[in-house]
Order: C-alpha cells, then sequence, then structure tokens
C-alpha cells in the first residue's frame, strides 16, 4: 500500500523551510510547544525519525506551494510516538490533521510499530481528534508544560494500537 501522502524530495534547509512555515503558525508562543529550527534540524534527519507534510489542495503540491501541515514522529522498538503535528490555522477542520494520522500510521506499520503514542497539553483542542482516531489516556504528567503566563498545565499521554 501506498504512503497516502507523496514525500517530495527537498533538500534539508527546505524540507525546515516548510515545517517550520506551519509551525510558526500553528504554536502560538502561549504554551511553549513550538520547536526551533535548531531542535527540528537536529532530530528530524536522524535515521529513526519521520516526518510527513500535507499540501492544502491534497496531492501533487503546486511549485512553490507552502505546506498546509506536517508531523514528526521517533520510531523505537514496536512504538511510533508522535513529536509534533500541526496545521496551519486557516486550513484546520478540512481533514489535513486526518490524513497526517492516516500516513503516520501506514509508515509507523511499515517500521514494525504495534503502538502509537503522543503526549499533548491538557486542554488542547486536539484531543478529540485523537479519541476519535481510537487513542486512550495511558498517563498524566502533572504540571509537566508552563504558559507564558506561568501556570502549569498537566500533560496527557495516550496510546493507540495499530
Amino acid at each position: 500500500m501506498a504512503s497516502p501522502l507523496m514525500r517530495p524530495e527537498f533538500d534539508e534547509e527546505a524540507l525546515l523551510d516548510q515545517i517550520m512555515g506551519v509551525m510558526e503558525a500553528a504554536f502560538p508562543p502561549t504554551f511553549g510547544e513550538r520547536w526551533t529550527r535548531a531542535q527540528v534540524s537536529g532530530t528530524i534527519f536522524l535515521p529513526n525519525y519521520s516526518w510527513g507534510l500535507a499540501w492544502r489542495h491534497g496531492e501533487p503540491r503546486t511549485p512553490n506551494e507552502q505546506a498546509a501541515g506536517f508531523y514528526m514522529s521517533r520510531f523505537t522498538y514496536d512504538e511510533e510516538e508522535l513529536l509534533l503535528i500541526g496545521v496551519q490555522p486557516i486550513y484546520r477542520r478540512h481533514g489535513l490533521a486526518t490524513r497526517l494520522l492516516d500516513d503516520l500510521e501506514h509508515n509507523a506499520r511499515e517500521r514494525g510499530a504495534k503502538r502509537l503514542l503522543l503526549e499533548m497539553r491538557a486542554g488542547n483542542p486536539a484531543e478529540l481528534l485523537y479519541r476519535q482516531r481510537g487513542f486512550q489516556q495511558i498517563g498524566t504528567r502533572k504540571k509537566y508544560y508552563c504558559s507564558a503566563d506561568g501556570k502549569r498545565i498537566d500533560a496527557l499521554t495516550f496510546a493507540c494500537k495499530i
């Protein structure tokens, strides 16, 4: 089965530009969830990391089109951990996150994963999507995140068999 999302060829800088373009729009500084370019660069090109991009009009992308969404994940033994998933706010609620999760699951299964893991801030509206996809909460990290105003927020961990 082919991957649901195409993986166009990008040099490292162009791929980072695509991911960071979405990152800047998708993750406001309120909760400190946005990764820096150096953090992304330091992980995404390692052998056990994966990524996917989604385009607003589907595939194939048009020349010079900025990605509308992305994910980054890490594979270990028989689990795939979703590190980040983001969709530009103007393209939310159009099925892009679902397409990205489909791609993640497909690629994780190809690598031998039996389970998907993720962690998110309590109150994240994406929780509904994850629950609809079969993710179940397996833990809580008390006061893990810190908002810009200093308020501490729990992190919720989820898992889903694939």
